[in-house]
């Protein structure tokens, strides 16, 4: 069997909030709550569980997401709509632009625990050593 990532935990302040918001931003489905996790689950079978920290601070994580052309569009209307700030660089110094690096587009936004995230058009070209 390949190697493939199944699912992650995403600590937040409250998790049926922070998975919504994602699920909003990316045009996803927020599954059935279990136990303490509320899922969001990507095309390729990628489960985010969304679990409430136990503790403070909440480590802040980046997490990147790649889409069509078309769901990154979507993506910006309903951040435009909600009023989500987003921005082109990591640092989020320039603020509602978008960035065209590695060949596509690309925005960073935050959620609501403040995790960094990121969604892109294109893979990032990663030199092979």
């Amino acid at each position: 069997m390949a190697v493939e990532l199944n699912h992650t935990i995403v600590y937040s302040r409250n998790s049926r909030e922070s998975a919504r918001f994602l699920a909003y931003v990316l045009g996803l489905e927020v599954g059935v709550p279990w136990g303490p996790f509320v899922p969001v689950v990507t095309a390729n079978g990628v489960e985010l569980d969304f679990a409430v920290a136990r503790t403070e601070p909440i480590t802040r994580q980046h997490y990147a997401f790649l889409i069509y052309e078309e769901e990154f569009d979507a993506a910006v209307a309903r951040m435009k709509t909600a009023g989500i700030g987003y921005f082109a660089d990591r640092a989020m110094r320039q603020a509602g632009e978008i960035n065209y690096d590695h060949g596509g587009r690309g925005l960073y936004f935050e959620d609501p625990t403040r995790h960094v995230m990121e969604i892109i058009t294109h893979p990032y070209e990663i030199s092979r050593r």
